[in-house]
């Protein structure tokens, strides 16, 4: 691995590149790469610069405030934040995910699919789409939606209808497109009337077919060059997510699986109520992210990688007829049994895209969304941990409260945390393999964010504080050297000239 690239022997004599900010991803990162006399690469980091400290905010507040308060975590994935909280509140108003009423139970599950659709529709289409299409390196006036509905209109369009589509189903579950109020303690507000249902149901055979359609994309674009796309970026890590009894693809409700690089079984159908016997999460000083690991294999070697890759590698199938097609053929390109290539999470996750359009069909036509009972009712409890399988990946919600309902404790271990580890270690990848002693270019440099957009990071949910925070400050001269470097970490210590 690439591990002895985090951080250089002596940083102060080399020459340091930055690309501040990452584009085409939520939220706001950098790279920096430290280069020797010859352009050797000596340390690479992916860095998170921005500070949400949300779990803070949510403590002090009445519990039933949550499902719609953390929604507002993030723009792109509300749904996934509004669920992991509405089934940890569940289990505050003495509620098991397995309890919820049948109709409870589908809205859910419908809503997340519209989720799932409209982000990674947003994300191939908008954000990675002009890589795959145009090339790595290709000229920085193409890397945009607007050049791929110039050149390939009918993709981009598809592209662009699929995801208002996902939107479309959030909005007829939940009120709106973006922080609805579907969720309640216990179950949901509202069934779907015949005219919603109708309204989703005359569009959902195109969007399927159009999902189909993107799965041949991606596998073309992958399979044209298999050795480079195999091959970019790719890392062999541990890969963790939830599973249905039945080892089927899961989004909404299962139990951890977490298999190795070799595709051996560490954990199987774990309750994820007992998270923190399992998971821990390191800090270190440069970034504001954490990283988390398998606790029984320590920081070295837990370290894992959760989404659509992790999902797609993990199941034993999936549980509708083309995207388990679709699998099947994409499992069938590796030559083992786990698939590690980083970008071979755009196929993933449009296998994902697709489950989800034949998903929500299926459910489109089960009487139980437009009647039954909504909510049911229990005995309180002062502790709820809420976990689905968000559009990025495993999304943890743990929340305390007291004899008042009041918030006294809240953790969050969303997607990208996860991948936080997986990230840097593509990223070095990419620098130490493709980078290394050459002169380095713009479109060159956009290799490192394509490694970095692969995972769909979302960077804004991923930021929280941890003790005091961390800060560097820097003095440039006119020529935009680096004359002195001050930084101050986690712990409160100040170090002058430490990168």
């Amino acid at each position: 691995m690439y591990e002895h690239l985090e951080t250089a022997e002596n940083p102060t004599n080399l020459k340091r590149v930055v690309i501040d900010p990452v584009s085409r991803v939520e939220g706001h990162g950098k790279v920096t790469l430290l280069l020797d006399e010859n352009n050797k690469v000596q340390q690479a980091r992916l860095h998170i610069v921005e500070f949400r400290g949300f779990e803070k905010f949510i403590q002090g507040r009445p519990y039933w405030e949550l499902p719609v308060l953390v929604q507002r975590l993030c723009g792109i994935c509300p749904v996934s934040h509004h669920l992991a909280a509405a089934k940890a509140i569940d289990q505050l108003v003495g509620i098991d995910p397995d309890n919820l009423t049948p109709s409870a139970d589908k809205l859910r599950r419908l809503l997340h699919f519209g989720q799932m659709l409209q982000s990674h529709a947003l994300h191939f289409f908008h954000l990675s789409s002009p890589d795959l299409l145009y090339g790595f390196e290709s000229d920085i006036s193409k890397r945009n939606v607007i050049a791929v509905l110039n050149d390939y209109p009918d993709i981009g369009l598809q592209g662009v209808k699929l995801r208002k589509f996902g939107q479309e189903v959030i909005r007829m579950v939940s009120g709106k497109r973006i922080h609805g109020t579907g969720a309640i303690p216990g179950g949901m507000n509202k069934l779907l009337n015949r005219e919603e249902r109708d309204y989703l149901w005359q569009d959902v055979a195109q969007i399927i077919s159009w999902a189909s359609g993107a799965v041949a994309l991606i596998k073309k674009v992958h399979t044209s060059n298999l050795p480079y796309y195999d091959n970019f970026a790719t890392i062999r890590s541990n890969y963790l997510g939830l599973i249905k009894p039945n080892g089927a693809l899961e989004f909404y409700h299962g139990g951890i699986r977490a298999k190795n690089d070799r595709g051996e079984t560490l954990l199987d159908h774990f309750n994820y109520c007992h998270y923190n016997d399992i998971i821990h999460e390191e800090v270190r000083s440069w970034s504001y992210m954490k990283f988390p690991y398998l606790t029984a294999l320590g920081t070295d070697l837990g370290w894992y990688r959760v989404g659509p890759l992790a999902r797609i590698n993990n199941c034993d199938f999936i549980d509708t007829p083309l995207a388990e097609a679709a699998r099947i053929d994409f499992k069938a390109h590796a030559e083992e049994a786990m698939v590690h290539s980083t970008l071979a999470f755009h196929w993933a996750r449009l296998i994902e895209l697709l489950h989800s359009a034949e998903s929500i069909q299926y459910l489109l036509n089960d009487p139980d969304i437009m009647r039954g009972e909504l909510v049911v009712k229990a005995e309180k409890r002062y502790e709820g941990i809420g976990v689905i399988e968000a559009p990025r990946g495993t999304l943890f919600h743990h929340y305390q409260v007291d004899e008042n309902d009041i918030v006294t404790k809240a953790n969050l271990i969303v997607s990208t945390t996860s991948n936080n580890m997986g990230m840097n270690e593509s990223v070095r990848q990419v620098a130490a393999e493709y980078l290394s002693g050459q002169e380095l270019t713009e479109p060159l440099l956009n290799n490192l964010e394509v490694a970095i957009r692969a995972y769909d990071p979302c960077l804004s949910c991923a930021t929280h504080a941890v003790g005091k925070m961390p800060l560097q400050l820097e003095l440039i001269d006119v020529d935009g050297k680096i004359v002195d470097l001050l930084t101050r970490h986690s712990d409160g210590q100040f170090v002058r000239g430490q990168q």
